[in-house]
């Protein structure tokens, strides 16, 4: 007879709503990439360096500054939960093409097999690994796009899930200009060999970003879109929404204020301090609107939403922290190393 297992299924996803989570398979596809996303929120995609872990994110940002990159990343999440990957960039000069590819894996850690009984009868491991590789090109002075293959697959106890999925990316700047946009629609895919009878399709977003460096700071500050695909992502909760005054009486909260809440949850906020000629040191500083509502505690402050951290350069090797809040249970802590392979691949 099969065995019958039971266990608490950890969601990694940012967007921990009623309205736009728990219906989709591998959500941990929208995790941070790398420490620098999650001090930044957990988006960015309008900003174009030689941080290759933000081909992830929108495929059009891969350019030639992330030719020969290597990252290395790795969070820390909760209760023995981690997920990272390893990435790296190769340009095609002569084609006008960028490429990069990733492998990304989640473990969830050990849990107990139990039947419907109750009775345990071993344990067992579940995790997840997926594989991302994209490439873009310049289409004219002002615009590139870029796209993201996306093949995923899960192993819970003897179950298995499998999916394929691709993200298509924009990337908007005039030469010269300090600003610039990103479009991106991430994760178009589904689920080939479900671990249901039906099929869940991959965690389809729709996002718009603007980055911006002011001309007399070392700052540039960048606002993130978020689920523009669906406008209306507040979950109406009448034990939040409905609360008693001093004199007894029940109280609602307006239309306009559910409203306006809904409306910041849509955008994500995040600014880097570029510090030195070389911009050798960078602070960073995020917070997730979405993020703080869905997970914050009634009646008790937090640092849900908020998010920070810090990178620094030595020599061709970057490292990279973030800490990001998600809950009163913690914070998950983001490491990241990124180095520069190009005097290693030219002597070969």
């Amino acid at each position: 007879m099969k065995k019958q297992f039971t266990f608490y299924f950890i969601c990694l996803t940012l967007a921990l709503s009623a309205q736009i989570g728990g219906r989709f398979v591998f959500e941990t596809a929208s995790l941070p990439t790398n420490a620098r996303l999650t001090a930044l929120g957990g988006h960015l995609i309008s900003v174009q360096d030689e941080d290759v872990a933000l081909a992830q994110l929108n495929p059009a940002l891969i350019n030639a500054q992330m030719d020969y990159q290597l990252g290395i990343n790795h969070n820390f999440v909760f209760a023995g939960v981690s997920n990272g990957n390893v990435a790296f960039g190769k340009s095609f000069d002569s084609l006008g093409i960028y490429t990069h590819v990733a492998i990304q894996y989640v473990n969830y850690g050990e849990f107990q097999l139990a039947d419907e009984f109750g009775n345990v009868n071993g344990v067992f491991n579940a995790g997840e690994v997926g594989l991302v590789v994209g490439a873009a090109k310049q289409l004219n002075e002002r615009v590139k796009a870029g796209v993201n293959l996306k093949f995923y697959n899960g192993s819970y106890e003897s179950y298995s899930s499998t999916a394929v999925g691709l993200d298509l990316g924009f990337h908007y700047q005039k030469p010269g200009s300090t600003s610039s946009w990103g479009l991106v629609l991430k994760n178009i895919g589904t689920e080939i060999d479900p671990i249901f009878d039906t099929k869940r399709g991959l965690p389809f977003e729709l996002q718009l970003g603007f980055s911006k460096r002011l001309s007399h700071l070392p700052f540039r500050f960048s606002i993130v879109g978020q689920q523009l695909q669906k406008w209306y992502i507040r979950f109406d909760d009448p034990d939040v929404d409905n609360q008693v005054n001093i004199f007894g009486e029940v109280t609602s909260k307006s239309e306009f204020s559910k409203s306006v809440d809904n409306f910041f949850r849509h955008f994500v906020f995040n600014g880097e301090f570029l510090i030195g000629s070389n911009e050798q040191f960078r602070l960073r500083l995020g917070y997730n609107h979405l993020r703080k509502q869905e997970l914050k505690v009634s009646n008790f402050r937090s640092l849900a939403g908020f998010s920070f951290g810090f990178g620094f350069n030595i020599k061709s090797i970057r490292l990279d922290y973030g800490l990001g809040f998600y809950h009163l249970a913690g914070a998950t802590n983001h490491l990241s190393l990124r180095m520069d392979m190009s005097r290693i691949f030219n002597k070969i």
